[in-house]
């Protein structure tokens, strides 16, 4: 059994067996390998983002935690490269860094011929991205997104001036190769569209926002999609 088929047959395993534990021991017997070898594995699925348990004592081991979780994925080395490349390409895009953790945790549980395929493959694809915003900016922008809050800006616009204003974020827009925080910015009263690389500081605040909603956005690009699209 390959090692990606043992690690789905082993989170299918644990799955089914609920809140009840599995052995480290008893595991290795069903799969034939060593303890050592289910240790490891436990913990790539752990890497993984499974959410894996374990507990010593009597109706104690290895199991996991109720509720949805998807079991490991099997890639190709060219599907592999083609997210690493596309991370890459747009290190500036919002919760970049994420996406890359993610990325290396499928890495993690792809079976290790694979894996090196994929690492080979990855050597011949070059990208020449544009250096991003600074970590703290970044970071109050994603959050004040994901949590919904007011986010206070230090901006500097095209003509020079700076401003301190408070914006209600309402999504994220990329457009010629440069990103924008589009929001609803209280210091003028409208909606307003933010060039991310321009924003000297963020703060995310502890308001929340009012409501607004991407339909006061208006009419996207002819091209543009949410990144949820499958580019049909």
């Amino acid at each position: 059994m390959k090692r990606t088929e043992r690690l789905h047959a082993l989170s299918e395993m644990l799955r089914r067996n609920g809140s009840r534990g599995f052995s480290a021991e008893r595991l290795a017997r069903e799969f034939g390998v060593s303890v050592r070898t289910v240790k490891r594995d436990l913990a790539a699925l752990e890497n993984s983002g499974a959410p894996v348990w374990s507990r010593p004592g009597p109706g104690g081991g290895y199991g996991l935690a109720m509720g949805a979780s998807l079991p490991p994925v099997s890639l190709s080395p060219a599907q592999a490269v083609a997210l690493m490349a596309a991370v890459s390409a747009a290190s500036d895009a919002p919760y970049a860094d994420l996406a890359a953790a993610g990325i290396h945790k499928i890495l993690d549980v792809l079976d290790p011929r694979t894996r090196a395929r994929a690492h080979e493959l990855a050597g011949r694809v070059w990208v020449d991205a544009l250096p991003p915003s600074s970590r703290a900016t970044r970071s109050a922008l994603e959050e004040a997104m994901a949590e919904q809050r007011v986010i206070r800006l230090r901006y500097t616009a095209r003509d020079g001036t700076t401003t301190t204003r408070d914006v209600e974020p309402v999504l994220f827009a990329s457009r010629n190769g440069q990103w924008y925080l589009v929001g609803w910015c209280r210091l003028r009263d409208a909606m307003r569209w933010f060039t991310v690389s321009r924003i000297e500081r963020a703060t995310a605040t502890r308001t929340a926002c009012g409501g607004h909603t991407i339909h006061e956005v208006g009419e996207p690009p002819a091209n543009a999609r949410p990144v949820h699209g499958r580019g049909e």
